[in-house]
């Protein structure tokens, strides 16, 4: 007796099982970024109803992060909220934050602390974007900067994103204007003064040399279905297959002409 059957039968299963498997990974996966596109969406509605909140002036800002800019609990609340500002350019502590994007040119995004009227509180004002001379990477240009009272009309924002620095030593000692991220430290021992711990970006057309092409805040919500349909795409390619070779062909193929088993 030929053992071909059973084995045939064992590796059946055995590829059920794996297509079970794979079919039940790969939907789980995908509800899972349905539910992470869930969040994200309900995210984007909180992100618009702040956007549509009364605007903060500096004062409530500063009140509602707390003294000398530590962050308070519900600090995470404010970002986006609308605010203006009413301060003095503090231009000598101006940084470069080098390798930032804009319309898809590198550049730098230019960050002044601005000195609120309380003259002890300083807010750091993402004030726009400009190029850099790839020429002379060390030249930074000039940017103007009112040496009187201003009004800054902004939102409320995170710091800017960190990015990789091989060598800290120019943003932490304050040696460069060119820095590679912010350090909050270095920055209040620079300007003397305590700083809050959430930024603003500037809002408005383009001015003083610095380009505001903002990119638009999104909670994402696209990539999460986006990854969702790869996984269910790929859950029902698993299951298409199993069903065509282990059901359609083994089950319904036409079954072959057996040869004579007597001789001639």
């Amino acid at each position: 007796m030929t053992p071909r059957p059973r084995a045939h039968r064992v590796l059946f299963v055995l590829i059920t099982l794996a297509a079970l498997v794979g079919i039940g990974v790969t939907a789980s996966l995908g509800r899972w970024q349905l539910g992470r596109a869930a969040e994200k969406l309900a995210y984007q509605a909180i992100l618009e109803a702040r956007a549509a909140m009364p605007g903060l002036d500096g004062q409530a800002l500063r009140d509602k992060l707390g003294e000398g800019g530590a962050m308070a609990a519900d600090a995470e609340a404010l970002l986006h909220r609308a605010v203006t500002l009413q301060g003095r350019w503090l231009p000598e502590h101006t940084v470069y934050l080098d390798n930032r994007q804009m319309q898809g040119r590198p550049g730098f995004y230019v960050v002044t602390p601005l000195l609120l009227p309380d003259e002890k509180t300083v807010v750091l004002v993402q004030r726009g974007w400009v190029a850099r001379n790839f020429q002379d990477r060390t030249q930074v240009p000039r940017i103007d900067a009112p040496t009187g009272p201003v009004q800054v009309q902004g939102r409320v924002a995170a710091l800017p994103s960190r990015l990789y620095e091989f060598v800290a030593g120019d943003s932490a000692q304050g040696s460069s204007r060119i820095r590679q991220n912010l350090d909050l430290v270095a920055m209040g021992a620079e300007v003397q003064r305590p700083i809050l711990t959430l930024s603003v970006v500037q809002l408005g057309d383009a001015s003083e040399g610095l380009l505001r092409d903002w990119p638009v805040v999104s909670s994402g919500v696209d990539k999460h279905y986006g990854y969702a349909f790869q996984w269910f795409g790929l859950c029902g390619l698993i299951a298409l297959l199993y069903v065509w070779f282990q059901i359609v062909r083994r089950f319904f193929r036409p079954r072959r002409q057996r040869a004579p088993s007597g001789g001639g």
